[in-house]
């Protein structure tokens, strides 16, 4: 009896797993540049970090200035989210845009899983040990990654939908 109990909920997780995993991906498909757009999350700009930002990678803050420009975890975790949006720009222009570059697709992927662990990394330690050097070193190293892809995003943008170009400037 107990089996067929643990049976029947093994097919009821699986086929809510199944189910939630279809829906995201007709969400994903369905997509368009502004639904994106919507869903960038200006509370916290990386433009404190970088007198180029959105032009040029590269911070001009040291660790601790980043730290305390970034309002700690809350800068952290809209990076966290912005990446994961800017990784679905990517997808969305690697599959909608003829001749996109796909080496830079391949890098905004690259930056966003980096930024993502990173991110995840420095909130776990700030959970256990807040502000400590690590921290704001893991905090330091995403908010770089970050601005370098921000700054590939607006190429590719530029170079593949030009007209939303000043849509993400306002909303990074």
């Amino acid at each position: 009896m107990a089996l067929l109990v643990l049976q029947i909920a093994a097919v009821v997780v699986i086929a809510m797993v199944l189910l939630r995993w279809r829906k995201s991906a007709q969400r994903r498909n369905s997509q368009t540049w502004e639904s994106m757009m919507a869903r960038l999350r200006p509370e916290w700009s990386a433009r404190e970090l970088s007198d180029h930002f959105l032009w040029q990678e590269g911070l001009s803050a040291t660790p601790e200035d980043a730290w305390q420009r970034m309002e700690g975890p809350k800068g952290l975790w809209v990076m966290y989210q912005n990446a994961k949006v800017m990784q679905e720009m990517a997808g969305y222009a690697a599959k909608q845009c003829e001749g996109v570059d796909r080496l830079l697709i391949e890098t905004l992927y690259s930056d966003a899983m980096q930024i993502r662990v990173c991110v995840l990394t420095a909130l776990t330690q700030y959970a256990f040990r807040h502000a400590s050097e690590g921290v704001r070193v893991n905090a330091f190293r995403a908010a770089s990654i970050y601005t370098g892809m921000a700054a590939r995003m607006t190429q590719l943008l530029q170079d593949n939908a030009a007209v939303m170009v000043p849509d993400f400037v306002a909303a990074m």
